[in-house]
């Protein structure tokens, strides 16, 4: 190609660069103010948007899920948009490094969700099993998240109901959630032991296996854009020193 094609293609990818992270920019301004109004109102977000309680997103808080992804998207955003206008190698290595570091962490997790499925469970039973023991019956936007989920997927817990033998629920009230015990009440121990109603995890696993063609579109159309993304922001570094 003359120099000038050269240049004109250079333009061009760093116009792109430039317009695409300012998407990924306002769209993690615009999750991190969820996050926010989720962890200040967290009340009316579920009112508005309790059925989408029944993915994924239930089985942590998804205020400070939402925080924490805006701002990471805030963070690529930036770097990516700043460091292709003022042509900085440095802006662009450290996006690049930050995307690599992104990509790498979700193949992994992948790999243990896939590969690992006992070992994901043990995790997020550490996890989740305190904050149930916790904040069931304590925190409102906790207990209707969770609610909800139980309901929408006719579970119970994250693995049964044992999982809510020490919770303060519990230990208030001598029973279990209704929905450990098919809806049915009072709900005791016997009774949920002869219901045997599954934990939330393993109704999870089934939806996500139900929809993994639909699963793994969204992670191969997430995982090449980060390719792309790091791939174009390697071309502008390499191409500011032929500048």
């Amino acid at each position: 190609l003359s120099p000038g094609a050269k240049m004109g293609c250079f333009t061009f990818i760093k116009v792109m660069m430039i317009l695409f992270n300012l998407a990924i920019f306002l769209s993690g301004g615009t999750l991190l103010g969820v996050g926010i109004w989720v962890r200040v109102d967290g009340q009316s977000f579920v009112n508005i948007f309790g059925a989408l309680s029944s993915s994924i997103l239930s089985v942590v808080n998804v205020g400070y899920l939402f925080i924490v992804i805006g701002a990471i998207l805030l963070v690529i955003g930036f770097l990516g948009c700043y460091g292709a206008q003022k042509e900085s190698k440095c802006l662009l290595m450290m996006f690049f490094s930050v995307v690599l570091i992104i990509f790498i962490a979700e193949v992994a997790a992948a790999v243990v969700a896939l590969v690992f499925t006992g070992l994901a469970e043990t995790l997020l039973t550490g996890l989740v099993t305190p904050l149930l023991e916790e904040k069931y019956g304590v925190d409102t936007t906790f207990t209707e998240i969770w609610n909800v989920t139980m309901t929408e997927l006719h579970c119970c817990g994250l693995n049964n109901y044992t999982d809510f033998n020490n919770s303060y629920f519990y230990e208030t009230r001598h029973s279990y959630p209704r929905q450990c015990c098919d809806m049915q009440e009072p709900c005791n121990s016997t009774l949920a032991a002869e219901t045997a109603v599954e934990g939330c995890f393993k109704q999870l696993l089934k939806e996500i296996r139900t929809n993994a063609g639909v699963a793994g579109g969204v992670a191969a159309g997430i995982a090449a854009l980060e390719i792309a993304a790091m791939a174009v922001s390697m071309y502008l570094y390499c191409r500011l020193d032929e500048k």
